[in-house]
């Protein structure tokens, strides 16, 4: 057994390693101090949170300069083993072996960290010994409220902290204690959690720690409450209530590139045009490998709705979309469908009997349906599952959907050219991804026709109100409607439509999904064998299919009635969209508050436009509170992933040195027909 003399030549031995590497790593090799940190710290508000069992991975410095030279920035000791402070850490260290050193030391907390005044000493020795908690009497320092990213999160924490007491759950984004609290089943507010939930949450994330660490999650550079998140979106809460080891380790492999997306930034690899075939290196092989399908060994494809097809305008469309396949492929490709599947625990027994039966692909077509898919995709990765939705960012799953902002362009500047009083109706689904952009796309194209139009925004998402009311209200005749006809009781008021004098509905034209052809476009990478080569290409980035006018899958339908020359504004617009020789996010753009871009910059990127928060300054209207949603809405925007958005922000002005070339899109319409 080795003797407390040799103990300590340990200690300083991990102390002088450090403190070489934090020399080369060009960093100070002593303790920071906090008040050589912050000069201002007077000045600040304190508060005394009093006695605490602290994390000693938090404890990372002293408060003053005093001892500062005698650690490492680990805390393990640097000075000789004669000094007479060597002989107090050895005599610390005996007394911790034999009875426990109970004392608690006294620490001041800065933004989740801890700072000793009384007890480096006590700190250095439990270190050594690998303790994973020690008692503090602890003083909360609290920084001014500010804009900075740790400062908003540091505040996010201390909400999270008052109804836990947990300190070692800590995350790299805003927004980690709020998505955590939703995912455990609570909520971040004044009360404190059931001891049961936090003893709970506390066991889950100690055994996800020990397994996230041993499998190589401390080489990644975020935390490991942010890969916490990941884990906890995929397998259940309740599941981790009583963690098995076992269990933890095997999840964590099968999600294993979630977490290194997430790790990277969670980088999406925008697909906006179809790769429809692969790259072949070497063709014997390629045809070796190569899966193939025919009429007596077919790709099988389910299709998973959230509702009836009878029913609902946007499952409707995939639905026509699906059944075109079968022209397309004959009996290469045999389809299914599920309609109706709501709950998880239908939803599950779906794809359970999909994975017994031999199913190739899964659509789901709904991005509420985004968690249940992502948990299918990881326990079923022979099967291919795809979501119909944007900017998300997963790996086990692809996402697609259509810039359908290029249509709506188009479709705002006929509009424009049709309007006999300089205003048109603008009706929305949801304020969440590429929304916004389907809005502004289209008060810019009324905008270039008609330099006077203005845009009367409303939403066919809001609790109690109704589009058509908005309408009426302010006598508007002009109306930018639901991109979708109702499957039943179809009428006129979808697209692009006019009220007339004696209320009749004239139908001018209106956006098309054309799912067939998308659909029809994601099955040949599959018979072609490119769909593996685009994950290989997007190695630890989550594959979106963003495709637009120039894929086929949207268009503009424009009636036989409209003026020639109305007609022939759309084929021009029509030719500059596919063609890429324009695009209605390139050049100067401002906002209701002022100028986003300037003048001859190129487009925005595809991430700017899909997270737009801003509407152009023709648009009469605002984005609605989270609050003022119906109850399908809020669901919507919760799944989508999105950030709730509540007011008109307008980003910094952009100029030709920060914008880079890309496009952008939309998301998923709402069942409005009111």
């Amino acid at each position: 057994m080795a003797t407390v003399a040799e103990e300590y030549a340990k200690a300083r031995k991990l102390g002088n390693k450090d403190y070489q590497k934090a020399l080369s790593d060009g960093k100070y090799p002593y303790l920071p101090a906090l008040d050589y940190m912050l000069e201002s710290r007077t000045t600040m508000k304190e508060e005394n949170v009093g006695l605490r069992e602290i994390p000693l991975d938090f404890v990372v410095g002293t408060v003053t300069k005093g001892r500062q030279d005698a650690f490492a920035r680990n805390f393990m000791p640097l000075l000789p083993p004669d000094t007479e402070f060597a002989a107090k850490w050895m005599s610390l260290y005996d007394y911790q072996t034999d009875e426990g050193i109970a004392d608690a030391i006294t620490v001041i907390e800065f933004m989740g960290k801890f700072y000793v005044s009384e007890g480096n000493k006590r700190v250095s020795v439990l270190k050594y010994l690998e303790q994973p908690t020690i008692l503090a009497n602890v003083t909360r320092v609290l920084p001014p409220r500010s804009d900075d990213t740790e400062v908003k999160i540091y505040y996010e924490f201390l909400r999270f902290y008052k109804c836990t007491s947990i300190y070692n759950i800590t995350f790299s984004e805003p927004g980690g204690y709020e998505k955590l609290a939703a995912l455990v089943g609570m909520e971040l507010a004044d009360t404190f959690w059931p001891e049961d939930t936090i003893m709970d949450l506390k066991s889950a994330f100690l055994a996800f720690t020990k397994c996230y660490k041993a499998a190589g999650g401390g080489d990644f550079n975020i935390t490991v409450g942010d890969a916490f998140l990941v884990y906890l979106e995929i397998y259940k809460f309740d599941e981790m209530r009583t963690p098995v080891i076992d269990e933890v380790k095997k999840n964590l492999a099968q999600i294993w590139k979630e977490i290194r997306i997430r790790a990277y930034g969670n980088q999406i690899a925008f697909s906006e045009e179809p790769k429809l075939e692969k790259k072949t290196v070497i063709p014997i092989i390629d045809n070796i490998m190569k899966k193939t399908y025919s009429a007596s060994h077919p790709l099988k494809i389910l299709f998973i709705y959230d509702g009836d097809p009878a029913e609902s305008r946007w499952i409707n469309g995939h639905e026509k979309g699906r059944l075109e396949l079968h022209d397309v492929f004959g009996d290469v490709v045999q389809t299914y469908t599920a309609a109706n599947i709501v709950t998880d625990e239908d939803f599950d027994k779906t794809c359970e009997d999909a994975n017994s039966n031999g199913i190739d692909m899964i659509f789901t077509t709904s991005p509420i349906q985004i968690d249940n898919t992502l948990r299918a995709a990881v326990k079923y990765p022979s099967i291919k599952f795809l979501n119909c939705s944007v900017y998300l960012s997963h790996s086990a799953l692809r996402t697609y959907y259509g810039r359908m902002y290029e249509a709506k362009f188009i479709l705002g500047a006929m509009a424009a050219s049709l309007s006999e009083d300089h205003r048109i109706c603008y009706v929305s689904n949801y304020p969440i991804a590429g929304s916004i952009a389907n809005i502004n796309a289209f008060a810019i194209g009324a905008q270039m026709i008609d330099p006077e139009c203005k845009i009367y925004l409303t939403w066919s998402c809001l609790r109690g109100q109704s589009w058509r009311d908005f309408v009426a209200y302010n006598s508007l005749k002009l109306i930018s409607g639901p991109d979708l006809v109702r499957p039943k009781k179809a009428d006129k008021a979808y697209g692009l439509f006019e009220f007339t004098e004696d209320g009749e509905i004239v139908n001018h034209a209106y956006p098309e999904w054309k799912w067939g052809k998308y659909y029809e476009l994601i099955v040949q990478t599959v018979l072609n064998d490119a769909w593996n080569a685009e994950s290989s290409e997007a190695k630890d980035s989550a594959i979106n299919y963003w495709w637009g006018m120039s894929s086929g899958v949207i268009d503009v339908f424009v009636r036989d009635e409209l003026p020639f020359g109305t007609k022939k504004l759309v084929s021009l617009l029509r030719k500059v969209i596919t063609t890429d020789t324009f695009n209605p996010f390139e050049g100067d753009l401002i906002s209701q508050e002022g100028p986003i871009k300037r003048p001859f910059t190129p487009k925005l990127a595809n991430e700017d436009i899909i997270n737009m928060s801003w509407l152009n300054d023709n648009v009469i209207g605002t984005l609605p509170s989270f609050e003022e949603l119906t109850d399908l809405a809020q669901a919507t925007v919760k799944a989508n992933g999105m950030p709730i958005i509540t007011k008109s922000n307008v980003p910094e002005v952009i100029d030709e040195t920060t914008v880079t070339e890309d496009g952008g899109a939309g998301n998923t319409e709402v069942e409005d027909g009111k």
